[in-house]
This record gives structure tokens, C-alpha cells and sequence, in this order.
């Protein structure tokens, strides 16, 4: 990474007027940790005081201890935010993803993400979109080394742990540069509190709602189904992918569940090759917005409770055609005859 490049990003936020920094809507770690790491880098390149806002839930109980290590920094988008702000810099997301609060009238300042372009992105002042990365962290962390800024412990904490889960560990579409990073990182990092956010602790509904998606998996040569239904939320859906691909039969894996008026969907594929992206925009079609890598991808569609089992049906039928299984192959259950839970036996 050249320093012109961060001279460049620096650049397009500088000027009169607030700068707002969005994440996607929901943000994982990898997007919190980027959008924080811009933040500090704007403040100590050139003194300019960034607001980072999300308009969506942090949910996971992980995400949500994140947040408290850091002292909650990033907080809940207001209108008034997104209509005072002169520029707006959005990280780990692009415009027309469907997944920000950038309103589609809004020209962006800056774009700083690792998914697959988007035409939008072009229109933006800066745009720095590298799909060949793991995680967005990995970016931010090069305009550190590049600007010869070390990063507080709490924040390379974060991004380090963005880089982690991003990348299951480096053992999911990681290159080269997110190896570096990551070890770059790791002796700079509050191991103590790295585990501790790792081993939030979750209440009982967490367990609850695993015991039901097992449940309700249906396998089909080789497809793990799973419709999770109502989700108490959204990232929900990608962490029962993320479990289910570990799944022995399953070469790919599809988790559908319903958040607010949101059909969320979560794509895992064995094969960091085969491209689970492509499938989860095959799926929602022209009625939602979806993205990702090969081996991993999510999407959304928004959708009326009376037409939602039949959007369901439509979107598994259609990675079923993608996929090219047979019409008539009958799914089973993951646990046997999937029976209900009971509580205690009947005497």
C-alpha cells in the first residue's frame, strides 16, 4: 500500500461539514472494526472527526461484547446524522448492495469493502474494492502501516478479531495479505479480552433456536435446507450456516429465516471455488439484494408475511434448479425423523 493511496482516501473525507461512516446494516466484527479503524485514521492523518453509525442491530452475542470492550463507540444511524452529513464513507459495504442506509439520491465520498464490485461504486470519489480479500480490516490495517500509525489495543484487538472471523481463522478465502495482517496484528492484540468476546455468554432462547434449526433441516444429495423462521436477529441465519457446514453429507449449505419484514438467507459452500455468491443472487433474483464469495454468501429479500412461505418455496426450488438436482429428490431429516423436543417423558 502506497501512501498516496491513503493520501487519496484522506482526500475525499476532507472539508467543512460532518463525515459519516457506515458499515452494512447489521455489522459483524469485520465491519465495525474497518469502520472504527477509518475513523482513527481520518483523526490522525488529518484531524477530521468522523461519526460511526449503523442502522441495523448487532445482535450476535459476540458482536455485542465487541462493542462493550470498545466502549461503544458506534451508535444507532439518526436521520439527522445521514441528512447533515457533507460526506459519507461507506466501509465493508457498496452503494446498491442493499444492505446500508446510504439513500440512493446520496453520492458516497468513499467506499472501502472486499465483496464484488458494484457498478454504483464507480461514482464514488474514492473507491477501494479489493474481492480478493478476506476481510475489509485487512485494507485499513495496510493505510496504518502505510501512514506509520499503530493502532490502540482495543482496535487492534478488533481488527484482528474482524480478520478472524471473517475468515474462519485465515481458513476461509483468506490471501496473503490477510495472513500478513493477521500476524501483523496478533502481538499487538488484548488476548484477555479477545477471549472473552469470543465466549460471550448467550442466554437460553441461543440454544433454543439452534435446537429448532436442527430440527428443521432437511438434506437433498448433498443440500443442507434450513428454514429457521421467526429470528430474534438477523445474523442468526449465517451462524447456523457457518455450523451446519461443518456437516458431513453437506456440500452446500442454505439457511432461510425471517427477521422483522426481512426473508434473511445465509449460502455456505465446501469449495472456496464454487460460488455460493452466485447462487444466493440466483435465489432472490430480481426481488431482493445478495452477494459474497465462493464459499460464502448471504442475501435479503423484503417481503409481506402473507406471501412468505411461498417466497421460500420459490427460493429453494431455485438453488435446487441451480444446482441441478433432480426434480423429484425427496429430502430427510438431519435428526432422524426430525421429531419435536419433549420436555419430560410421559409415565
Amino acid at each position: 500500500m502506497s501512501s498516496s493511496r491513503t493520501e487519496q482516501l484522506v482526500e475525499a473525507l476532507s472539508g467543512p461539514g460532518p463525515v459519516l461512516i457506515l458499515p452494512h446494516t447489521d455489522p459483524d466484527p469485520d465491519a465495525l472494526a474497518a469502520a472504527l479503524a477509518l475513523s482513527q485514521l481520518l483523526e490522525s492523518r488529518a484531524a477530521i472527526r468522523a461519526q460511526v453509525a449503523y442502522s441495523g442491530i448487532v445482535g450476535r452475542a459476540e458482536n455485542k461484547a465487541l462493542l462493550r470492550y470498545l466502549g461503544q463507540p458506534v451508535k444507532r444511524l439518526t436521520s439527522e446524522q445521514l441528512d447533515t452529513a457533507e460526506r459519507i464513507a461507506l466501509v465493508d459495504t457498496q452503494p446498491g448492495a442493499g444492505n446500508n442506509a446510504l439513500p440512493e439520491d446520496r453520492r458516497v465520498a468513499v467506499v472501502i469493502d472486499h465483496h464484488p464490485l458494484k457498478e454504483a461504486s464507480a461514482s464514488a470519489v474514492y473507491a477501494e474494492v479489493r474481492p480478493e480479500l478476506g476481510a475489509t480490516s485487512t485494507i485499513l490495517w495496510e493505510h496504518f502501516q502505510a501512514s506509520g500509525l499503530e493502532p490502540p489495543t482495543p482496535l487492534a484487538t478488533a481488527m484482528f478479531y474482524g480478520i478472524k472471523s471473517d475468515t474462519m481463522g485465515l481458513g476461509r478465502g483468506a490471501s496473503p495479505q490477510d495472513v500478513a495482517a493477521y500476524f501483523d496484528l496478533q502481538p499487538r492484540i488484548d488476548v484477555e479480552a479477545l477471549y472473552q468476546i469470543e465466549r460471550a455468554q448467550v442466554p437460553a432462547e441461543y440454544f433454543e433456536s439452534f435446537a429448532r434449526a436442527l430440527h428443521s433441516t432437511r438434506l437433498y444429495d448433498g443440500v443442507a435446507v434450513t428454514d429457521l423462521g421467526p429470528m430474534h436477529y438477523p445474523d442468526l441465519a449465517a451462524e447456523v450456516a457457518d455450523l451446519l457446514s461443518r456437516l458431513q453429507e453437506a456440500r452446500w449449505v442454505i439457511c432461510l429465516g425471517t427477521f422483522r419484514d426481512n426473508l434473511i438467507l445465509a449460502v455456505r459452500s465446501r469449495s472456496q471455488r464454487q460460488g455460493a455468491g452466485k447462487l444466493a443472487r440466483v435465489m432472490v433474483g430480481e426481488r431482493g439484494t445478495a452477494g459474497g464469495h465462493g464459499a460464502y454468501a448471504g442475501g435479503q429479500v423484503r417481503i409481506g408475511d402473507d406471501q412468505m412461505e411461498e417466497l421460500k418455496g420459490l427460493l429453494v426450488k431455485r438453488a435446487l434448479d441451480f444446482l441441478e438436482l433432480a426434480p423429484e429428490t425427496a429430502p430427510k431429516p438431519l435428526l432422524g425423523q426430525a421429531e419435536e423436543p419433549r420436555g419430560e417423558e410421559e409415565h
